[in-house]
């Protein structure tokens, strides 16, 4: 009995020492540091969600790009023979851009026998050329080459460039007459 009580007595002490030391909570020294702790990971946290707002801009801006550049090809590829040099950037039936080979305009070089077309929409500098198989005329050449390019600049001042290209027949070719 007396070993059972001297069990009981310890068993109580010891539930005291454990219930004071819960209690004594913590310093402010720990809980400063704490404090600063979690301010560097919410720095962190704040920097990252930057830079992918930033990271979701650019990648907008590629894929309106990239949209414009394929819209161009399109119109190319569906247009009659005849009308390549012509075009409705905004599909209200009135020709907007006739492409040129006279050195002005987006034109690099007059003469080269490379029509160019040029138009900015929403902070994109859209261009796109035609280069025929053969010099000279369109009506002569057997195919084209079609090539759109579409240039944006980055919040950081670098500037990205966009470029798709296609072959294009000329379904009215039957080859070089003798």
């Amino acid at each position: 009995m007396r070993a059972e009580r001297g069990i009981r007595i310890l068993h109580l002490r010891v539930l005291r020492s454990s219930l004071s030391v819960s209690e004594e909570g913590f310093s402010l020294i720990e809980v400063m540091v704490a404090m600063v702790i979690t301010a560097f990971g919410l720095l962190g946290a704040m920097a990252l969600f930057q830079i992918a707002d930033h990271g979701l801009r650019d990648g907008g801006q590629g894929l309106r790009a990239l949209a414009l550049a394929q819209s161009r090809l399109e119109a190319k590829r569906v247009a009659p023979w005849n009308r390549l040099l012509l075009d409705d950037l905004n599909a209200d039936g009135i020709v907007d851009v006739t492409m040129r080979d006279d050195g002005t305009q987006g034109d690099l070089q007059g003469g080269d026998g490379t029509y160019t077309g040029m138009a900015e929409q929403a902070g994109i500098l859209l261009s796109w050329t035609l280069r025929p198989d053969r010099g000279g005329s369109l009506e002569r050449a057997g195919a084209v080459i079609v090539e759109a390019k579409a240039a944006y600049r980055l919040p950081s001042g670098r500037t990205r460039t966009v470029a798709l290209a296609m072959l294009r027949a000329n379904p009215n070719y039957v080859g070089e007459r003798t």
